[in-house]
C-alpha cells in the first residue's frame, strides 16, 4: 500500500537509499561511483531528518515493511525513487509511479521529470518518460551518468 511519509520512517528510507545503490545500481556503476553516491554517512539520519519533512516522500509498504518512497515536488520534478533491492521486480515502483501520476493529475501537474540512473532508464521508459539528455555528474571528483527524463501527464 501507498502512505505519506512518518518521522519514525527515517532510518527505513535511509538504509532502502544505500542497499538500493549498493547492491542494484553496482551492477550499472563502479563501487567509487557508488561510495561518492551513496556513502556510509548515508546511512546517519541526521541529514535525511532535515530533507524529508521538506520533500514528504511517497512511501511503499507490504505489511508494516517500508519497500520503496519516492519523493515527488509540486514543480512536477521526481527525487529520489528507491525500492528495497528485495522487492525490486514485484511492483513497488510501479505503485509509487502509479501513485505520482495520481498526484500529478490531482494537483494539475501537466509535466514530471528527473534525473534518472542507468539502471532505472528501463524502468521510467517503460512508463512513458523519454531521456531529453545523457549527462555526466560529477560528485568529489568522481563522473556519473544520469539521464534527465520527462514525460505528461
Amino acid at each position: 500500500s501507498i502512505r505519506d511519509y512518518q518521522p519514525e520512517d527515517v532510518q527505513a528510507l535511509a538504509n532502502i537509499y544505500y542497499n538500493t545503490i549498493h547492491r542494484v545500481n553496482i551492477q550499472h556503476y563502479t563501487e567509487e561511483q557508488i561510495d561518492v553516491w551513496a556513502p556510509a554517512t548515508s546511512l546517519e539520519t541526521e541529514g535525511w531528518t532535515k530533507k524529508f519533512p521538506k520533500t514528504k516522500p511517497i512511501i511503499a509498504t507490504v505489511g508494516n515493511e517500508i519497500v520503496g518512497f519516492a519523493e515527488f515536488e509540486p514543480n512536477g520534478h521526481i527525487d529520489c525513487f528507491y525500492c528495497h533491492h528485495e522487492w525490486i521486480g514485484k511492483g513497488v515502483g510501479s505503485a509509487l509511479m502509479q501513485e505520482i501520476l495520481q498526484r500529478a493529475k490531482n494537483n494539475h501537474i501537466h509535466f514530471i521529470f528527473a534525473e534518472v540512473s542507468i539502471t532505472a532508464l528501463p524502468f521510467f521508459e517503460k512508463w512513458g518518460f523519454k531521456i531529453v539528455t545523457q549527462q555526466t555528474i560529477v560528485r568529489k571528483g568522481v563522473e556519473l551518468t544520469n539521464f534527465k527524463m520527462e514525460r505528461t501527464v
